[in-house]
């Protein structure tokens, strides 16, 4: 399984909107076949925050669908599975409260974003309860990784502690499966 972008389609009218986030049946069809267990959601107040590039190591490996509740992010997957050969690639996309689109991450990804307005609110899915002994990250500033983050200005993000320590790839300790699925341009 790869990296999906995914827009709901939004029911409108002089009240507002509707959209389903999530349906078990059609999710699956599409080829996305995760049981999520856990939802969990950020606040960010500051723009340039930067969260990740996260993980969790099996047999507790995420998947993750992630959508932005209120503001703008970027957000990024990178393929941490060995075998495939897309190995190191990562995808970026802008995901917005205002087009409500969504971004599915399956297990064997490291996850960040950048917010990119002031407090933004993210909510994401996972297909695997939180492990703090499974925890894992690799470096946002990576140059093998050569993530190209919408940054403003050459001061950086703001960073948590954790994430200010997080090991360069080379450094990380992961082994993810390959399915069979290159990371693939993202669509939608």
């Amino acid at each position: 399984m790869t990296a999906r972008l995914i827009t709901p389609r939004r029911f409108a009218d002089a009240r507002g909107w509707f959209a389903e986030t999530w349906h078990t049946e059609r999710y699956q069809e599409s080829g996305i076949k995760a049981n999520f267990c856990q939802d969990n959601q950020s606040f960010s107040r500051l723009c340039f925050t930067l969260r990740g590039l996260h993980f969790q190591r099996a047999p507790y490996a995420q998947a993750k669908l992630v959508r932005c509740l209120r503001g703008r992010i970027f957000d990024v997957a990178v393929d941490l599975r060995r075998a495939s050969p897309t190995f190191m690639g990562w995808v970026g996309v802008e995901l917005t409260a205002e087009i409500g689109n969504q971004l599915f991450i399956p297990a064997g990804f490291a996850h960040g974003f950048l917010t990119l307005e002031p407090d933004c609110e993210i909510a994401y899915k996972v297909d695997s309860y939180y492990a703090p002994q499974a925890d894992g990250g690799i470096a946002w500033n990576d140059p093998q990784l050569a993530i190209k983050w919408p940054l403003a200005d050459s001061a950086g993000p703001l960073l948590s502690d954790k994430d200010a320590g997080l090991p360069e790839l080379n450094k990380a300790d992961f082994d993810f499966p390959y399915d069979g699925n290159p990371l693939l341009p993202l669509e939608g």
